[in-house]
């Protein structure tokens, strides 16, 4: 279904809890008009972050007026770094404050933190509260604002306390992300990278000729590559909501990614989606050492993660932070390790990934300390 021309329209389709996922440039018009529907009183609350507010404020002010409802805003710092049990505390009492209640919507505005910190919010208000996606990076719109996982990060690791909660509605507007810098629209150009890795061959081959184009925000090919990405995501939701199966192929790159992200502290040198991109090539790599992926095609993928101007390698990176031992360390963190072992999301071949359930972390260790020799 397309509502115009430009704007596409993907549905998640989990019974009564089904939502829409409206793609294309323009799409934040719409938010009036779905958002009239699903609240109780004409207000809503917005929680983003200080960047996304001094950018966009005005255009989702614009967005709800002619619906005549009123907006109460808090913002927080921007970064990974605000996705603590501190700001979420912050968030609730703002929340409480204003007064909200199970009829009221929060409107998460901002990239995958704000989306993550307004999830678990609006799960925990009064036992649940409306909740709607506006994402506003590149990686938001692909991947963290659909399927309802949300979560804050512990020190001792990543995305480790959440709860699913589904959105009620998801605005992908692709010219919110003209304001992105480049290096953030290369992150979450990571994320459509591996929908193609995962089940979508002809995909990964789109993108390695047209990759350009979708980074550089040309309308039709943005449009196409975010909403066939929501649409490979929808898929796997619909099929495994909470993650007990096929939804752990969404990992790929992932189980790497997070202890990557996780041994630098995640600061800003290492942003999400670059920590997957590397995640991704590692897997390849490593899959081609246990002989269960083409080494052409394990190849090919660092080729095309690289030419896409993301990290596929250790190249540059500070050694004493990056070590083998704590790597491996971090990934027995990972909350779906065992005794040793870790599920890992390798590849028979591109556009052919599966749950490889067991990886021994001994065995990964070695193969990380030989990846960082190689790149020292």
């Amino acid at each position: 279904m397309t509502t115009t021309p430009s704007i596409e329209t993907v549905r998640v389709d989990l019974g009564a809890r089904a939502y829409d996922i409206l793609v294309g440039p323009g799409a934040l018009t719409d938010l009036g008009p779905r958002l009239a529907l699903l609240v109780k009183r004409p207000r809503a609350f917005v929680l983003t972050d200080e960047n996304v507010m001094r950018h966009h404020k005005a255009r989702l002010e614009a967005a709800v007026t002619g619906a005549g409802i009123r907006l109460d805003w808090m913002a927080l710092p921007p970064g990974e770094q605000t996705k603590t049990f501190a700001q979420l505390g912050h968030v609730l009492d703002w929340l409480l404050g204003g007064g909200a209640d199970r009829g009221d919507v929060l409107i998460a505005f901002g990239g995958g933190v704000i989306g993550d910190m307004g999830g678990l919010a609006a799960s925990l208000m009064k036992r649940g509260m409306g909740f709607v996606q506006v994402p506003t990076t590149l990686l938001a719109q692909v991947d963290s604002s659909v399927g309802g996982k949300t979560a804050v990060n512990t020190p001792r690791g990543k995305n480790l306390v959440g709860a699913f909660y589904q959105p009620m509605l998801v605005i992908a507007d692709t010219e919110l992300l003209a304001t992105l810098p480049v290096r953030e629209m290369k992150a979450g150009y990571a994320e459509i990278l591996k929908y193609g890795l995962i089940n979508d061959a002809p995909f990964f081959d789109w993108l390695a000729v047209n990759g350009r184009e979708v980074l550089g925000l040309e309308p039709e090919a943005a449009r196409y590559a975010v909403a066939r990405s929501c649409a490979a995501k929808a898929a796997i939701v619909v099929e495994d909501e909470t993650e007990t199966g096929v939804r752990q192929l969404l990992n790929l790159g992932h189980t790497f990614g997070h202890a990557l992200e996780a041994a630098n502290g995640y600061g800003p040198d290492l942003l999400h989606g670059e920590a997957v991109a590397l995640g991704m090539a590692i897997a390849f790599r490593y899959g081609a050492e246990l002989g269960v992926t083409p080494p052409a095609d394990a190849r090919r993928v660092t080729e095309v993660i690289r030419a896409s101007g993301l990290p596929a390698d250790f190249r540059g990176r500070d050694r004493a932070r990056f070590t083998a031992p704590h790597l491996t360390e971090l990934m027995q963190q990972d909350k779906k390790a065992r005794g040793g072992r870790v599920p890992l999301i390798l590849a028979r071949a591109i556009g052919a990934s599966y749950i490889h359930p067991d990886a021994d972390l001994a065995s990964i260790e070695a193969f990380l300390t030989r990846e960082l020799l190689e790149t020292a």
